[in-house]
């Protein structure tokens, strides 16, 4: 009985973190290059159950010690990972001179309080001549912080950037292996952190600059809806179970108590 209100309390306590992601996904439908998240759960190993110390149980199972198996108990599901879909979202065009969007999978190479990351968000200002992220991360190029003078900017497939048809910079691009991209940390703003397990996961980028558009986030409101819809009947259903197992449970102590 005990064991019933854990499996169904650790259902409730799952399904709050997938509420947690389904949530953070639907705040983040109108976010540039936003990647949504899905959770990924894992259910414990059942659990072999035998009767020890048992007064019912065969006197001679207990002159050797010999407990008797009732049987295999599962205790239910875990979240075992936050898995981020790396798939495209749509590009919308805005005409923005700096606005880029990567058509292709990969990422801009940035640097934020000199830590070099990695993103989607093409929507870049220009700050004290810098090329910038919204939050001030510097993009990268080829020759590091890309310095961007006045002038007609012109950026094209390949992150060529040129400046009244001068020769500025390249954009850095990068892309990773399936294992690399799985194992980006995600960060705030928007940007990810490349880890230990991303080590030697760097691929060449091969996809296009588009200038003038920007990549919408990969979240579909209506399959997050539908999701959330799930998660709290999920969470309902577990919460229920519990009060009926704890009921049960008082009225057995009751009973029990009054039979004394």
């Amino acid at each position: 009985m005990i064991r019933g209100i854990y499996t169904s309390a650790l259902g409730m306590m799952t399904n709050m973190q997938r509420m947690d992601v389904v949530t953070q996904n639907m705040a983040n439908v109108n976010t540039n290059g936003y990647k949504r998240d899905h959770v990924v759960s894992h259910e414990f190993s059942d659990v072999l159950m035998a009767r020890i110390n048992d007064p019912g149980q065969h006197a001679i199972l207990r002159m050797f010690n010999l407990d008797q198996n009732i049987g295999y108990l599962n205790p239910g599901v875990f979240i075992d990972d936050v898995f981020t879909a790396f798939t495209p979202g749509p590009l919308e065009q805005t005409g923005n001179t700096l606005d880029l969007a990567l058509s292709g999978q990969g990422f801009f190479v940035v640097n934020y309080n000199g830590e070099e990351l990695y993103t989607r968000d093409g929507a870049f200002t220009i700050g004290n001549g810098y090329l910038l992220m919204p939050n001030g991360a510097r993009v990268q190029g080829q020759n590091g912080d890309i310095q961007i003078p006045q002038g007609y900017i012109v950026i094209d497939e390949n992150g060529r950037i040129t400046v009244n048809d001068e020769y500025v910079d390249t954009l850095r691009l990068t892309n990773f292996t399936s294992d690399g991209l799985h194992s980006l940390s995600k960060m705030e703003d928007n940007l990810y952190r490349a880890v230990e397990r991303t080590a030697g996961t760097e691929l060449p980028f091969d996809g296009i600059v588009a200038q003038g558009f920007l990549e919408g986030s990969n979240v579909n409101i209506v399959q997050e809806m539908v999701q959330m819809i799930t998660v709290t009947r999920s969470y309902e259903t577990n919460a229920k179970i519990l009060t009926v197992q704890d009921q049960t449970l008082q009225r057995a102590v009751n009973d029990i108590a009054r039979r004394q």
